[in-house]
């Protein structure tokens, strides 16, 4: 099985759409995305990711699927106390790095920098969901990986439409990378793509495979810039 995440297109965040420069970028991720392969799309409830998914999903002719625990994470103060650039995760991994702490502590969520943020809350949510999502296609976590009961022509391509912090909390978890250390690693760029593959063979524990990691090129040459100039 192979995940496509991909992150919505430049957005305006307070009516949450896609602005022009971001319906571009969802034109030009779906003619990159044509040849991929895939089978299915699914996608985020709020208005910027499923603008994106649409465009993919008329070119491919398919159907969307929404996920409701793939909206973007949210963050601050659980219990009034005071937290660095009020609990933003990535102004605080920034900051975390700065102070040389450790941003792929197993235990990231006793750290000061996330203790008391509600985007703890968050990430615990996407991390059971996601994983209850997959099971659903034959791959059942045990302990760090995925056990799978899926015959090899059952092998499929998925698109997942989302954002920058529900996407770390899930890539992170099928990949077993602490979440301040997938928002430090992963600066996902508007439609930028990530690709996971899990193993096709059955029956088997093995560890997923990062095939793809933010790749932009298509909203940087080819087909944004055509897009651009109509």
């Amino acid at each position: 099985m192979r995940i496509i995440f991909v992150r919505h297109g430049e957005p305006n965040y307070e009516l949450d759409c896609l602005t022009e420069t971001g319906k571009l970028q969802a034109k030009a991720v779906a003619q990159r995305l044509k040849e991929e392969g895939i089978e299915e799309i699914y996608a985020s409830p709020f208005g910027r990711a499923m603008e994106t998914a649409t465009a993919v999903s008329e070119v491919l002719g398919l159907p969307i699927n929404v996920l409701d625990f793939m909206h973007e994470v949210t963050w601050g103060s659980t219990d009034g106390s005071t937290l660095y650039s009020d609990g933003h995760p990535w102004n605080s991994v920034d900051e975390m790095a700065r102070q040389n702490i450790n941003l792929n502590d197993p235990d990231w969520r006793e750290s000061p920098y996330f203790k008391s943020n509600a985007v703890v809350g968050n990430v615990d949510v996407i991390e059971k969901k996601i994983d209850e999502w997959l099971a659903g296609f034959g791959y059942v976590r045990e302990g760090f990986y995925y056990r799978h009961d899926v015959q090899e022509n059952e092998h499929r391509t998925i698109a997942l439409f989302s954002h920058g912090g529900s996407s770390a909390a899930a890539m992170g978890h099928i990949l077993n990378l602490p979440f301040p250390y997938m928002c430090a690693l992963f600066h996902m760029e508007f439609t930028g793509i990530n690709i996971i593959r899990l193993d096709r063979n059955s029956g088997k524990c093995t560890l997923p495979c990062l095939e793809l990691a933010n790749d932009g090129k298509h909203i940087k040459e080819g087909h944004y810039f055509r897009l651009e100039r109509k």
